[in-house]
This record gives structure tokens, sequence and C-alpha cells, in this order.
């Protein structure tokens, strides 16, 4: 079996393949100064509760965003799983043309999307992550990686609102029923949901109009479930970035 990791600014998405089948996924807040010791004791309560025995994982395979936790999560997987993971960097195998200016300076948790989306797809498509960003990433039917956009996440505009601002409170972050808020709360929720639905639908027709065709739409991530109503989205995999690293794993260790 195959664990999967992607380690994003806010959470950790951890998976278990048997084969192509994802078994069990977990999720938990990314914490830059938990230990080795602490992330293998989450590790190991996930696994025994799911009744998967470590012996069974024999291969590792992480992305990371935050590279400090690249080194605690490496030391992890020795202490814990006796193998060192696939580190999705520059120079290993993806399957993917990276057209952009700096292929160095893209993020790891994009290309493995980018992967995913293809593979399952086979179409020109557009990846949507709404994380701690909002990432959109355009594949070609070829299967290339265009380039995209990146814009603030919609927690960090919520965060941001209530922190420069004295009276207007946090608020939870949830699509409300109607455009026209009858109290503050309600209010920033309107602006905040509808706001980033128009950033959303907006964006996604400049690019379908550079590209010059229509292409799949494919939402993942933590916020992914508050754009459901988007009808430009098509699909919401949660688990699109796991699929990508067992399809990059699967890459390399075929090559070794």
């Amino acid at each position: 079996m195959l664990l999967a990791i992607d380690i994003g600014n806010t959470r950790i998405k951890l998976g278990v393949f048997d084969g192509d089948r994802l078994r069990a996924a977990w999720r938990l807040a990314t914490a830059i100064n938990r230990q080795a010791d602490e992330y293998g004791a989450l590790l190991l309560t996930f696994l025994r509760y799911q009744k998967l025995p470590t012996s069974k994982i024999t291969g590792v395979v992480l992305c990371s965003v935050v590279p400090p936790l690249v080194t605690i999560f490496q030391e992890m997987c020795q202490k814990y799983l006796g193998t060192s993971p696939l580190v999705v960097e520059s120079g290993i195998k993806t399957g993917v043309r990276i057209c952009v200016d700096n292929p160095r300076e893209l993020g790891p948790d994009r290309v493995v999307n980018a992967v995913a989306a293809h593979h399952l797809y086979g179409e020109p498509a557009i990846v949507i992550d709404l994380g701690t960003a909002i990432t959109f990433d355009v594949v070609s039917k070829e299967g290339d990686y265009l380039g995209g956009v990146i814009a603030p996440g919609i927690d960090i505009a919520s965060q941001a609102l209530f922190a420069r601002t004295a009276m207007l409170p946090r608020v939870e972050l949830t699509q409300p029923k109607q455009v026209i808020g009858r109290n503050t709360i309600s209010a920033i929720q309107s602006g905040i949901f509808f706001g980033y639905v128009g950033l959303i639908e907006n964006t996604l027709q400049r690019i379908e109009r550079e590209l010059g065709c229509k292409a799949k739409v494919v939402a993942t991530g933590g916020y992914a479930h508050l754009v459901k109503e988007v009808p430009a989205i098509e699909t919401i995999n949660p688990n699109l970035s796991l699929i990508g690293l067992r399809l990059i794993y699967e890459m390399n260790k075929i090559e070794d």
C-alpha cells in the first residue's frame, strides 16, 4: 500500500492507496512546530482506527508547500514506516510538460493537481484549488501545464476583514440565503461568498477565452464545498492531489 501526503499551508491531507483504490483519507491542521514523533503518533492513530497495519505500507510519496516540514515528514516516515518518501520536486518524472517561465517557482501541489486532472479527465482542464490561496491551474488536452492564476483565499479575506476593522465580527464561512444581507453577519457572508463566486466565474470566462475552447472545470481544496453552486464547476474532487501523488509515485517507481 502507498501513503500519499499533501502538506499545505493550512491543512495536511493524507491518504492510503491499495493499488489505485483510496482506502482511507484524513485531514489535519498544519503545525510547523510539531515534531516528527507527534506526526508519527497521529499517523499511527489514523492507521489503527482504519485497521491498516504499518507493515502493509511499502511506499510513501509527498509534496509540500511548507519546506521546513519536508524534513520532519522524512524523519517520521523513516522512524515509523521504515521507508523514505518520494518528494515531488524539480527533476522527478510527472508526465506533465511545464510551460511556464520558471518551472522551479511552481508549487508541487499545483503539479500534482495537474497530473490528476489530465489522468482523470483527459481534456483541457481548469483546476480550482480553494485552500489558503485560490489557485487556477490550466492543463491542455495533451497534458501540458500552461500556467494559472493565484488569488487570496476565502479564509484569508475573512480574517483580514475581521483584523482590519474595529466593529466587524468574525463570521462563519457559509453560503447566505440571499445576496442582500439583513444584518452585519449576513452582509459579510454575502460579500465574501458572492464576491468569490464572481471572482471564480469571471476568471474562468477569461481563461477559456484565452484557451479558445471550453475546459473541464474541477474544484478541490478545503473550501471547495462552498462554491458547489457555481454552474461552471462540473466536478468537485477533494482527493485530487492524493490521486496525483499516487500517479507520480507510480511513474517514478516504474522508472527505478
